[in-house]
């Protein structure tokens, strides 16, 4: 499994798709010698097509960069929770009914955690800003075991440095925002208690704001003015 790389440095696009590329290299032959049994990765994203379509195309341009052309010798199952994390379980296990051969879950934690919640067999890839061994995905990142592996940015880590940077950047400011999303508390619980003690050094006032649907974001953007905020 691939290191994080050193704070507020991410890990690319193109290192995932060469996980999962490596893991499709271990598809039998047989598979490609028989259109019938076309290799089929199973695509779990908590969004909507076409709120992650930029992802998800990146995600095709990379296996088409590998080999692996969709249509010609790979199917990809698409599963969407349109922003409902609750629904990401049963998502998974549809696509282990569906016998996929591999379970990629690029940029979503709750979405790792629901296949590997579902499946001890079949290979999940992830790709998440989130420490995976805190999140519980694997044991250990030298040596992942099991049946999960990916790679993991560790954004969450950058988050005092964010405040700090909006201090530099509008230090008129003596009320910011943080605005995270409560339903993957791996990253927002951590992300938020960072940030506020960066904003205590700095001798700022930050406000943490919620939100997990669109309605939501709209009313914290909506509160902000109320909370006289200079700078999210």
């Amino acid at each position: 499994m691939p290191r994080p790389q050193p704070q507020g440095q991410a890990m690319r696009r193109r290192d995932f798709i060469k996980v999962v590329a490596g893991s499709a290299a271990g598809w039998p032959l047989a598979a490609y010698a028989q259109p019938a049994a076309m290799p089929v990765i199973g695509y779990l994203d908590v969004g909507s097509p076409d709120g992650a379509a930029p992802i998800a195309a990146a995600f095709r341009r990379g296996l088409a960069a590998s080999g692996h052309v969709e249509g010609r010798n790979v199917a990809i199952k698409y599963r969407w929770a349109d922003g409902r994390s609750d629904r990401l379980p049963e998502l998974a296990a549809d696509l282990v009914r569906q016998k996929v051969n591999v379970i990629a879950t690029p940029g979503s934690t709750a979405a790792a955690l629901a296949a590997k919640a579902t499946t001890t067999t079949i290979p999940i890839i992830f790709a998440i800003g989130a420490d995976p061994v805190a999140a519980g995905l694997v044991p250990s990142l030298n040596r992942p075991g099991g049946n999960v592996t990916g790679v993991a940015t560790l954004n969450a880590e950058v988050g005092p440095k964010r405040v700090e940077m909006l201090h530099q950047v509008i230090p008129e400011a003596s009320i910011v925002a943080l605005l995270v999303n409560p339903t993957n508390p791996v990253i927002s619980e951590p992300l938020a208690k960072d940030a506020l003690a960066a904003a205590r050094t700095l001798g700022i006032r930050l406000n943490i704001l919620q939100a997990s649907s669109d309605a939501e974001i709209e009313a914290a953007f909506a509160a902000l003015h109320g909370l006289q905020v200079g700078g999210l």
